[in-house]
């Protein structure tokens, strides 16, 4: 008896010691643009194994969008890494006895929520052989749209709006919070910027939107009836394939 206590003991043991410490860094990339980083509230990762749905590892990508410079305005070159020590990732050291699949999902940016959304890829971990440097870096194209005016919800009287145009405000940056001006590096003359207002359901307007602001588009129309208004605020770039929507409702009333 005793013996094979002392078997179970030993092969435990040496099951831990097969296990081999593996570590792998995870990035979230705006399509056309820097890093998801902690000004956003980060990038969740999560890792898991393919075969049983085992979470290996889960965090947020943590430190600066990164050298603008080194993204935006150098040539790549195969090999040449475009994120420094500072620029935000997620590092998992996870433990593995051998080649394992492992998929990495990620969901960007965490404080974005309208909009958030999910990128995943999957790859072989295996034991031992590190995957640092610029790591795994996952894309997320689009822009973050938030309508500013009017707020959600809001009730407005017809009285206040109906002598002099009514104006929309929002605030738009790229997914990784980077600036959006005129002439920048981000430019507001390369991404088209329309409001779709609804009354009562059907279609009530098309509002040209420019930029007045960093961030900030304005557009506006008469609104001469009451009723139930929505507004869907777009923002399109055709070279790079970025999109952003956000949406409110408020009430006109008489």
């Amino acid at each position: 008896m005793k013996q094979y206590i002392l078997f179970l003991l030993l092969a435990c043991f040496s099951t831990t010691l097969m296990a081999t410490e593996t570590k792998l860094i995870v990035r979230a990339k705006a399509r056309d643009a820097k890093f998801i980083g902690s000004s956003l509230g980060g990038a969740h990762v999560i890792i898991r194994n393919k075969v049983n749905n085992e979470i290996l590892a889960e965090g947020k990508t943590v430190g600066s969008t990164g050298n603008t410079g080194l993204i935006m305005n150098t040539a790549r070159e195969r090999g040449v890494a475009i994120a420094d020590e500072q620029t935000a990732h997620f590092i998992a050291s996870i433990d593995i006895e051998e080649p394992t699949f492992i998929s990495i999902e990620v969901i960007a940016p965490f404080s974005g929520k309208q909009a958030q959304s999910r990128a995943s890829t999957d790859l072989w971990l295996i034991p031992g052989k590190h995957i640092l440097g610029d790591g795994i870096i996952i894309e997320f194209p689009g822009f973050i749209v938030d309508v500013l005016k009017p707020r959600t919800h809001q009730y407005i009287a017809l009285n206040d709006v109906k002598d002099e145009p009514f104006s929309f405000k929002a605030n738009i940056v790229m997914m990784c919070g980077c600036v959006i001006k005129e002439g920048g590096i981000w430019d507001s003359n390369d991404i088209e910027v329309k409001g779709i207002l609804k009354r009562n359901g059907a279609h009530f307007a098309d509002i040209e939107m420019s930029l007045i602001g960093t961030n900030l588009f304005e557009g506006n129309t008469r609104i001469l009836f009451a009723g139930q208004y929505e507004l869907i605020v777009y923002a399109y770039n055709p070279e790079s394939g970025n999109t952003g929507v956000d949406k409110v409702n408020y009430v006109i009333y008489d």
